[in-house]
């Protein structure tokens, strides 16, 4: 009998689905989502060089005295949507490229992606 594929390699073979046809580059890099139980997590990735340009989740120090031992609900994926948009907006970067991970745009990514798009990044 065949199986159904595990959530998890479900997830990971609709991420590769998405990553043929999404790809950071210098001028608009690719802000990448992991959404894990406990945490989120958001990258800033230039593809061409293979460089992780800036990074925010919610393991950071300075974002968990905010959070109060909540890091896996929709506020702490705002707070972390509008982190790494300031952040990259620090750096100059205003066009990324979303990817949202395999993961449905739904709940917390999709509430990381609005707060980013509110703080000023544009994707």
């Amino acid at each position: 009998m065949f199986s159904r594929p595990k959530r998890r390699e479900a997830r990971l073979r609709r991420h590769i689905r998405l990553r043929k046809k999404i790809s950071g580059t210098a001028e608009r890099p690719r802000l990448s989502v992991f959404r894990s139980l406990h945490h989120i997590y958001a990258q800033v990735i230039d593809d061409t060089k293979g460089n992780t340009l800036l990074m925010v989740s919610t393991v950071d120090p300075e974002l968990r005295k905010t959070l109060d031992g909540k890091s896996g609900n929709i506020t702490a994926a705002k707070l972390v949507g509008t982190m790494i948009a300031q952040k990259a907006i620090e750096k100059g970067i205003k066009q990324v490229v979303f990817d949202r991970g395999g993961q449905i745009y739904h709940g917390r990514v999709a509430a990381l992606a609005t707060a980013a798009r509110e703080a000023g990044l544009e994707f």
